[in-house]
Formats: structure tokens, C-alpha cells, sequence
């Protein structure tokens, strides 16, 4: 009996998400990521200020929610991922149907490694700018623009600003239009 090369590449696949599936759940220990550990700790600082302020709230009868910056940041950071992936995945799927010429299908593949390299980027400016002495930084890259967001005990100067902008352009090639926003560190 003759198969396919497409039944095979599926029987294989399946076979592997079995073995793979095997192997995860025998594992004797999970370990959490940092992110994941990040995310669980600003989740928790979220609930504990929400909780304070319930309970002043009886007293007071007027509710305030709050979310330090440290947990905003890393929620933008997580939307930019989501939506990240659901492009990449929207991609994945342009490129799996089988109808695609081989150039549209090498573009569709270009798109999807800028994808990648654009977040990439971001997180290594990220780095450089928590370098620079700045408490945390958000950097967001929609095609050439560019937004930074600088978390800074220090009040907000034009020359550290410049600082900034230069090394965005130094690593982003493509990027024309560099916005620099300071906020307060609590």
C-alpha cells in the first residue's frame, strides 16, 4: 500500500504531538518561566491594592482601582505579543494553502521573520535603555514609526531624549519617526 506524502507528513506529526504530550505530562517538575512569574507577581500586587482599596471603600463609599506601572508595561508588552502571534499565525495559514505560488509563499515567509525581528529589537532596545539607568522602558515599532516609553526617577530632559532616539535609529534602520514619553517612577 502506497501513501501519500501528505498522509505521511500527517501521520508523523500526529505521532509526535502524542510523544510530546507523553513526555509533558510524565515530566516529574513544570517550571514556571520568568515571565510567568512576573506576571503572577504583578497580578497579585493588582489584588492586594484592589483589596486595600475595597475595604477603605465601606468606610469611604467610593471605589478606586489602580495598576502600577510595572503591570501596565507588561500588559502592553503581552497585547503586542498577542497580537504578534495572531499575525504570525495568520501568515502560517496563508502560507499552508497549497494553491500559493513560491514567490508569494517567500514573501508571506519575509513577513513573518520581520515579524520576528521587530520584536526582537524591541526587547533589545528595551535592555539598552534599562542600561542607560532608566527603571523600565516599552518600546513599540509600527513599521517606521517608533514610541518609547521610559519609566525615570529623573526628571525629563531633551539630551536624554536625544540619547534614546540615536539608539533606536542605530538599531532600527528603517525607523523615520522616533517619539520619546517619560513617565514617573512610583
Amino acid at each position: 500500500m502506497l501513501l501519500k506524502k501528505q498522509t505521511v507528513w500527517l501521520l508523523t506529526m500526529l505521532s509526535l504531538v502524542v510523544v510530546l504530550s507523553v513526555y509533558y505530562i510524565t515530566s516529574p517538575e513544570q517550571q514556571k518561566s520568568d515571565l510567568a512569574a512576573v506576571e503572577e507577581t504583578a497580578k497579585d500586587k493588582v489584588e492586594k491594592k484592589q483589596a486595600n482599596l475595597k475595604t477603605d471603600a465601606a468606610d469611604d463609599q467610593k471605589v478606586i482601582t489602580s495598576v502600577s506601572g510595572d503591570a501596565e508595561f507588561e500588559e502592553l508588552r503581552m497585547k503586542l505579543n498577542d497580537e504578534r502571534s495572531k499575525q504570525e499565525e495568520e501568515l502560517t495559514l496563508e502560507m499552508a494553502a497549497t494553491n500559493l505560488p513560491a514567490d508569494d509563499r517567500s514573501k508571506i515567509k519575509d513577513q513573518m521573520d520581520q515579524l520576528r525581528e521587530t520584536a526582537t529589537k524591541e526587547e533589545l532596545l528595551e535592555m539598552m535603555i534599562k542600561t542607560m539607568g532608566y527603571k523600565d522602558a516599552l518600546v513599540r515599532a509600527e513599521g517606521e514609526k517608533v514610541k518609547v516609553t521610559v519609566k525615570s526617577n529623573k526628571k525629563p530632559s531633551a539630551s536624554e531624549a536625544n540619547k534614546i532616539i540615536l539608539e533606536v535609529k542605530k538599531e532600527m534602520n528603517e525607523a523615520n519617526f522616533v517619539s520619546v514619553a517619560y513617565q514617573p517612577a512610583k
